[in-house]
């Protein structure tokens, strides 16, 4: 019995979110050491989408947009790349790579809350737990005292948080927006786009541009990883899986990224984990697992 086209791809697409994803927090952080936040998207994303768009002509693929797919391009590019990610690689400038992740995997929580206010839908007993626990675990994540002490850690932290924000936002438009029905073609103008207002920030911030041939061995090869397959394999994969699977599912790479993260950032940057830590990742995946699971739970009065 063949398994279908269509299965296999989502399977796919959901292996590239979940674990190609949960690495670029640690190859950020190694690129972010040596070039300028915005410049780093900017270049990442500009050559992921030259790559996407070379890949799309060789492909016969249809390029043309119309007007209110690229205002919508443009759009989407912003909330995921510019804001999204340029803000918080900025911000891993202060926070370690693990812990951006954790922040990162209340995703879940911040589309839940926005479904509710944008489109008024009602929160299950299963949600409400995930919120509750979120809050919880979230709280005891910042409130390190040895993260509260270091100088830029709670600025990090904070932005971290609005560019959570941003992407949940971006999941719930994404779903409902007009865009270029192909998905490989959808990712490209959405990373020239963001390519090119990173670039025009970084200007603007009067960030330092270095050329690649001053770059390390190590961020060269960093940065090869993000454009290929942190933009082109994943985010690709992830327009794909926003189309035809809800923004709730989509967010459960929440449940495997920051592990991933967590374990790379420790093994190849001897970033530290802390018991509060451990403890806050345990309370905020359990979270998620509560708002993204499919089983009801029904809460009985005490004493029945």
């Amino acid at each position: 019995m063949s398994i279908p086209r269509k299965t296999v791809l989502i399977v796919l697409a959901f292996f590239a979110i979940y674990v190609i994803w949960g690495s670029t927090y640690l190859l950020n952080k190694i690129a972010v050491s040596e070039l300028p936040p915005f410049f780093l998207a900017s270049f990442r994303f500009t050559l992921a989408g030259i790559i996407i768009f070379a890949i799309s002509k060789a492909m016969r693929l249809s390029l043309s947009i119309t007007r209110r797919q690229l205002i919508n391009s443009i759009i989407t590019g912003f909330l995921f790349l510019v804001y999204g990610n340029g803000v918080f690689v900025w911000a891993l400038k202060y926070v370690d790579s693990g812990f951006g992740a954790l922040e990162a995997s209340t995703q879940p929580l911040f589309i839940l809350l926005l479904l509710k206010l944008i489109d008024g839908k009602k929160m299950q007993t299963n949600s409400i737990i995930g919120v509750a626990l979120g809050i919880v675990g979230m709280y005891i994540l910042v409130s390190q005292q040895e993260l509260v002490t270091q100088e830029g850690t709670l600025l990090g932290m904070f932005m971290i948080l609005t560019c959570v924000l941003s992407w949940s936002y971006g999941s719930i438009f994404v779903s409902k927006a007009d865009l270029p029905s192909n998905y490989f073609v959808s990712t490209a103008y959405q990373m020239i786009a963001s390519g090119v207002m990173l670039a025009i920030t970084s200007v603007i911030l009067g960030e330092t541009w270095v050329a690649p041939d001053k770059w390390s061995s190590q961020v060269t090869l960093a940065m090869v990883l993000l454009a290929v397959f942190g933009s082109v394999v994943a985010f690709t994969s992830f327009n794909y899986l926003l189309k035809v699977v809800s923004p709730e599912k989509v967010s459960t790479s929440a449940y495997v990224n920051p592990v991933i993260a967590i374990f790379l950032g420790w093994f190849v940057l001897n970033e530290p984990i802390s018991f509060q830590t451990i403890i806050a990742a345990t309370i905020l995946l359990t979270g998620v697992y509560f708002i993204t699971t499919k089983r009801k739970i029904k809460l009985r009065p005490f004493g029945r």
